[in-house]
């Protein structure tokens, strides 16, 4: 298995990407291709490891170049047009050509988006691809989709963002029968804007037939009770969601750190529950769970954080070789093949 990876994407880009990589070739078993400006990572490698080639820290790593970098500023359709030889159109490239197996990128959004859209292509019968993001959930974890690829979405959108993500979970985790909540203002039936009423009626009458566990309508409160595991809802509402739980996790990580820390007294009482705090502590953070994969196209195709840093690279890299192994795509494609040859 080949993962590539755009060295060039992301706030911390390449040191973040690169170290990442080091950190997760020792804990799996594909290669990685770390692509963008030959010269620049090779000299990171050198400051960073003190090696020469990179092969020398493990024959598993490669690199391959790429002249030009997509920015955060440049709009997305131009971006893939123009900018052929960026990290992210090579690895995109290599990708639909068959020289990697899936590929990863914490840059430019919308340019992922566009990229994974027209140059990898849309599963026959998808409408949009959406982004799935994983998140900590009680007892449990939560996919949330679409967490920010589809600003403006459809009715049908949000059955077919319900149907990938009850595929993915059966079987990249093994759930028989993952639970859909769509997110809503209330649990009510009739609760809503016309998008979110809309998307009830459809769920509702098609959930049986795409073999979707629809539970109907959920509240933001109540998505991380570990009763639902997939929360569907537009991208520009999952985008909110998704950095609102991210901010709030930092928070309440920050304030319990600082009250345990208060005084003497404080830090004495904490000893006895260090085992528990840190035990929350790792439930809440959202570097644990890895990017969020880009689910509707022919090919894997994974989004990492823009603030990704090498944890989070590092966590991301194992997630896409468990995304490849599951053959998720593969069984999506076969789901919505089924699905066609059934209504024909």
């Amino acid at each position: 298995m080949i993962i590539l990876l755009d060295a060039m994407g992301g706030d911390n880009a390449p040191d973040a990407n690169i170290k990442g990589a080091v950190k997760a070739i020792s804990q799996i078993e594909a290669k990685v291709v770390l692509i963008g400006k030959e010269e620049v990572i090779k000299s990171r490698i050198k400051e960073l490891y003190g090696k020469d080639n990179i092969n020398d820290i493990s024959p598993r790593l490669s690199i391959k170049n790429a002249t030009e970098t997509i920015e955060m500023e440049d709009i997305p359709t131009q971006a893939i047009k123009h900018k052929k030889d960026s990290s992210m159109v090579v690895g995109f490239n290599m990708l639909k050509q068959g020289e990697g197996d899936v590929f990863i990128s914490a840059g430019n959004s919308g340019a992922l988006l566009t990229g994974a859209t027209l140059l990898v292509g849309r599963i026959k019968g998808i409408d949009r691809p959406a982004l799935a993001g994983i998140l900590p959930a009680y007892k449990s974890r939560l996919l949330l989709m679409d967490c920010g690829s589809n600003t403006n979405c459809k009715p049908i959108n949000l059955l077919q963002f319900a149907q990938m993500a009850s595929i993915y979970l059966k079987n990249t985790f093994g759930m028989e029968a993952p639970a859909v909540g769509l997110l809503n203002i209330g649990t009510e039936e009739t609760k809503g804007n016309e998008l979110t009423r809309e998307s009830y009626q459809l769920l509702k009458e098609n959930a049986e037939k795409l073999d979707i566990n629809f539970i109907g309508n959920i509240e933001g409160r109540d998505a991380f009770s570990g009763e639902v595991d997939v929360v569907v809802t537009d991208g520009f509402t999952g985008n909110v969601f998704l950095k609102s739980v991210e901010g709030l996790g930092k928070f309440v990580k920050r304030s319990l750190t600082e009250s345990l820390k208060q005084n003497i007294l404080t830090k004495i009482a904490a000893i006895p529950s260090l085992p528990a705090i840190n035990k929350f502590s790792k439930a809440m953070d959202y570097k644990e769970y890895g990017g969020a994969l880009f689910l509707g196209v022919k090919k894997p195709v994974v989004k990492a954080h823009g603030s990704s840093d090498e944890k989070l690279f590092e966590f991301t890299i194992k997630q896409a070789e468990q995304f490849v192994e599951n053959r998720a795509v593969e069984k999506m494609i076969e789901a919505f093949e089924k699905q066609k040859e059934d209504a024909d």
